[in-house]
Order: structure tokens, then sequence, then C-alpha cells
């Protein structure tokens, strides 16, 4: 019984982890598609807001000016009551290298992206 629950327990935390990856390797590879099935119904991109769909467009474009090379995570963090995660790292795209801060909010088995932020180094 006690594995039982460990497991129920547990399995969220790593579909969680499964989508940080995910997402880590969806924006190494430039992947528009595959990076927005991660999106909330809203998302914050660089301090504007957009729906899903306008986001999925903002973020091809981005990734069109700055074709992406790879990705290199720094740092990740849960939130107190862990229904959120966060992770920065470094995005090496076209001919610079952009810090990329990833807001997820968690609810069970799903991980939605809340906020993108990509800062010039």
């Amino acid at each position: 019984m006690k594995n039982l629950m460990f497991l129920i327990l547990l399995l969220p935390c790593l579909a969680a982890t499964q989508s940080l990856d995910s997402i880590s390797k969806a924006l190494g590879r430039g992947d528009v598609e595959s990076l927005s099935t991660y999106f909330d119904e809203n998302v914050e991109i660089d301090d504007d807001f957009y729906d899903k769909g306008e986001a999925k467009e903002v973020i091809k474009k981005f990734f069109t000016k700055h074709p992406a090379k790879s990705f290199s995570l720094i740092h990740q963090g849960t939130s107190k009551g862990e229904d959120s995660k966060y992770f920065i790292g470094n995005l090496n795209a076209g001919n610079s290298t952009f810090r990329v801060y990833v807001y997820i909010k968690v609810d069970g088995s799903n991980s939605r992206i809340q906020e993108l932020r990509f800062d010039k180094e």
C-alpha cells in the first residue's frame, strides 16, 4: 500500500519533469510546433500577452529571425505549493545567445507554459 501511495504522489512530479525536458529540447531545436503544445490559453512573451495562436506566431517569428542551435539548462525550481515550475537557460540562436526564462503552471499531469522571456546577452 505504501508503494502504491508513493507512486500516486510521484507520477505528477515525473510528468512535470518530462514536460520540462520536452520544452527544453523544443527550445534547443527551435521546434515551435512541439513547444506550442505546452502553451496555456494565454501566454506572456517578453512582457506582452498573447492567446495561444498568437503566441505560436510570435515564437515562430523569433526562431525565423534567430535559428536555434542549442539550449542549455542553468537553473530550475518549484513554487512552495508545487503548482508551478520555472527554469532558466541559455539559448544559442543565430549569432546570439539569449537567456530564456520559462514559467510553467502545473495541474496534475498537465504542464502549461504561462510565460516566456528571451533576454539577449
